[in-house]
């Protein structure tokens, strides 16, 4: 959940002093309460800007943080607030969002609407007649911290196992299950989800299901965080004698017998799935670390090396970071959205070998 740091009458100061900063612009504004906590078509306050020349009275609507499924009700709050408002002579009433946060894909919606909009972060739409002011700048601090709270951890176990079952329909409690999660956490996934209006949802109360209505959306935010979220810890060895074309048989038959738990990744499991590259130079694999995996490291003769590995060892510290793991050819290969995300984060023709397993692989 998003924790507010600041007051409705901050936030409208603040939109107010970035108008103010720009190039020809004179902006002051009217704090108005509303005529009671139960009348939502007044508007929060009205700013009188002067824009080159040009004069318009901003009606402003100011929320804590706004994402895709709010949009329609904001838009109507904000068309309702202006309806018939006095304005003075000559001068266009424009609506206008004012709020904490707006998601990056509310952000699009006002923008096609043409309603305008300012947050926390600095960001600033006015499609104003004569006037056009567009700025647009990163996430403020809460939103982007909220968001990537939802792709680490064990709420990323929620959403992969959304992703990789994207076509059913789940009650919480079977997807609680899936992700090896608890119930709560699976819920407080599913509700921000419904925010971003990434799911569609049948039923009420204890029969209430979702079902990811956006799975390419999902997966590409969750690409857009890998650059936030700190990797997950790699070990690199070196094998002698073996190449990494046969090196990936000899890890199962030895993690097998050592009952230690692994999912090979990035691009040996790729190539297995969808062939792109000529050949593979080194065999990355997550392994649920402990005793018998450190046995097993040991049975292979593997050293460890800064350059000129043959594996890479990428530390899972619970089973949860193993899921949907699947067996081909005697082999576990981690799910493919999980060799994607790894894919991502690799080097070499790894990013260019992540879009043709897409494409090919997961179809969204």
């Amino acid at each position: 959940m998003l924790e507010s740091t600041l007051t409705e009458q901050q936030l409208i100061a603040r939109f107010v002093d970035a108008l103010r900063e720009l190039p020809e612009v004179e902006a002051n504004f009217d704090c108005r309460e509303p005529l009671s906590k139960h009348d939502d078509r007044r508007h929060d306050a009205q700013v009188d800007l002067h824009v080159a020349g040009k004069s318009f009275v901003l009606l402003i609507e100011a929320k804590k943080a706004i994402f895709p499924r709010d949009v329609r009700q904001v838009i109507w709050q904000l068309r309702a607030a202006s309806h018939g408002t006095p304005t003075g002579q000559g001068k266009v009433p424009l609506p206008l969002l004012v709020a904490e946060s707006i998601s990056p894909g509310a952000k699009e919606l006002l923008r096609s609407e043409r309603v305008g909009y300012y947050d926390s972060g600095g960001s600033l739409y006015l499609p104003a007649p004569g006037a056009y002011l567009y700025i647009d700048k990163p996430p403020p601090k809460t939103l982007a911290k909220s968001v990537r709270a939802l792709f680490t951890g064990r709420r990323a176990q929620v959403l992969h196992a959304l992703l990789v079952q994207h076509q059913n329909w789940f009650g919480v409690t079977e997807l609680a299950q899936q992700a090896m999660v608890s119930p709560a956490t699976a819920s407080q996934v599913l509700t921000e989800l419904e925010r971003f209006d990434w799911l569609v949802v049948r039923g009420q109360g204890p029969s209430k299901e979702r079902h990811l209505r956006e799975p390419a959306a999902l997966l590409d935010a969750w690409i857009r965080q890998l650059t936030v979220i700190r990797p997950p810890a790699l070990r690199r060895y070196y094998v002698p004698g073996t190449k990494a074309d046969t090196l990936a048989a000899q890890i199962g038959q030895v993690f097998a017998a050592h009952e230690v738990q692994y999912a090979v990744s990035h691009e040996a499991a790729a190539q297995r799935y969808a062939p792109f590259l000529s050949n593979v130079s080194q065999v990355r694999v997550r392994v649920l670390i402990g005793e018998n995996a450190d046995a097993a490291i040991g049975d292979l003769a593997a050293r460890v090396v800064n350059e000129g590995a043959n594996l890479g060892v990428i530390e899972a510290k619970s089973p949860g970071e193993l899921l949907f793991r699947e067996r081909v050819d005697g082999l576990w290969l981690a799910s493919p959205i999980q060799i994607y995300l790894d894919l991502l984060r690799g080097e070499g023709r790894s990013k260019e070998m992540a879009e043709h397993f897409r494409k090919e692989r997961i179809g969204f």
